[in-house]
């Protein structure tokens, strides 16, 4: 029996409840893991993490990480695409494979420059955008890069 496809979803110091349910959702649904980085900017308990994640709280994969270096330790991932609005490179110009990480940063500002800069992250991408935006939700964004690399990979467990 093959290995499954699995993604690690990394959401460094997320900030808005409502996406981190989202995201809890998303992991659900798709088998990936979702790791929050501290600080957070509520409590796994607050009300709207839970409204958004619905009843798949439970379903899903979530860890909580005190900072990025415990979190490294405890991955220990061969390929970090850290996504950035800055970046040069489309996230559909990757070939995924089972056990990468997916690094988004908070909302509003993105990652910061030291998380962009750590050794760990193998390569900076981006989904594009018309000119003049600043960024899409933090939800959204996961979405869409998690499924390409899902996709990539035929949907693998997915009915």
């Amino acid at each position: 029996m093959p290995e499954p496809f699995v993604l690690n979803l990394v959401y460094y110091q997320p900030c808005i409840p409502p996406n981190t349910g989202n995201a809890i959702r998303i992991a659900a649904n798709t088998g990936a893991h979702l790791h929050l980085i501290e600080p957070l900017g509520f409590t796994m308990t607050d009300q709207q993490v839970k409204r958004a994640g619905l009843d798949y709280h439970e379903m899903a994969h979530v860890t909580v990480h005190p900072d990025l270096p415990t979190a490294w330790a405890a991955l220990q991932p061969e390929r970090v695409f850290a996504f950035s609005a800055r970046a040069e490179k489309f996230y559909t110009d990757v070939e995924y494979r089972s056990g990468d990480v997916l690094l988004f940063g908070p909302e509003p500002t993105g990652l910061p420059d030291e998380v962009l800069a750590d050794p760990q992250v193998t390569e900076q991408l981006r989904i594009p955008m018309l000119p003049d935006r600043r960024s899409m939700n933090l939800a959204n964004a996961t979405s869409v890069a998690l499924y390409e690399a899902w996709r990539q990979h035929g949907f693998p467990g997915a009915i």
